[in-house]
């Protein structure tokens, strides 16, 4: 008798946010749940591990673990050290906000932990919804949407590593579209200020965003109110340009020995 399918999910907004627990109990009609993520919010780690510091996972109840560490750790953690074997599914999210763009999916945390799930040949899956403007998400449907998407994939042969971005805009729903990446441009933003020591600190922020695609992208479908799904590609060479005569006339020089100076071994100071 084959075992029920096993479900691994994680985040970047830590193990207590209400996305993934939603997720987590739509997902437990199609499966055997593991939860496994960060223990406070790690959004825009992108792929992150952590290398210089010991990892902790922390049992918080049956089968959820709290990890001190990136959504990228978590899938590392649970698929070597926790789960009691390999899962059929990696879900990620339900990130409260829109990952959508080539530059949201290369920060963000929610597409790290699928991704580094299909890494490891795993069918996986980012899962994101977006605000209707008043600060109420749609989770419910953003779910539904997971599950029904799941439960597809578990009964289907995909490639190994299939990984797939999806976005759910607020109601009503128009629609699913399959998408490819848009942009979204961001007008970089550095505040500046002091401590109380008088010392310079800086936060990083978005500034002003600017949605550009075509119609068949992500950006443009979830702005016309279409659920997006975008599948992803763990490979990001740029073939059109390995394939451009003039790349491989430009960087084709003849190798030869460096020459003596400040940048050669023999000159660095012993």
């Amino acid at each position: 008798m084959n075992p029920k399918p096993l479900i691994l999910l994680t985040n970047d907004d830590g193990f207590f946010a209400p996305g993934i627990e939603i997720l987590a109990e739509t997902a437990r009609a199609l499966g055997e749940v593991f939860i496994v993520a960060p223990d406070r919010e790690k959004s825009a780690t992108s792929l992150a591990l952590t290398l210089r510091q010991p990892l902790r996972a922390h049992k918080m109840r049956d089968r959820v673990f709290a990890v001190d560490g990136t959504p990228a750790d978590c899938i590392y953690l649970a698929l070597r050290k926790i789960l009691p074997r390999k899962p059929d599914l990696v879900m990620s999210g339900i990130n409260p906000g829109p990952n959508l763009g080539c530059q949201d999916v290369a920060y963000s945390g929610t597409v790290a932990g699928a991704l580094q799930g299909a890494f490891f040949h795993i069918p996986s899956v980012a899962v994101s919804c977006l605000s209707d403007g008043s600060g109420r998400l749609p989770f419910e449907l953003a779910a539904f949407v997971a599950r029904e998407t799941a439960s597809r994939l578990l009964q289907s042969r995909f490639p190994a590593g299939f990984l797939l971005n999806l976005n759910v805009p607020p109601p009503p729903v128009k629609g699913i579209r399959m998408t490819f990446l848009g942009e979204k441009r961001y007008a970089p933003e550095v505040i500046q200020k002091k401590d109380p020591r008088k010392k310079v600190y800086y936060w990083i922020g978005m500034g002003k965003i600017k949605a550009v695609g075509g119609r068949g992208s992500d950006v443009k479908a979830v702005e016309r109110g279409y659920i997006s799904f975008t599948p992803l590609h763990r490979d990001i060479t740029d073939y059109r340009i390995l394939g451009f005569a003039g790349f491989r006339k430009l960087f084709n020089f003849p190798l030869v020995s460096p020459p003596a100076g400040p940048l050669s071994g023999a000159s660095r100071p012993r």
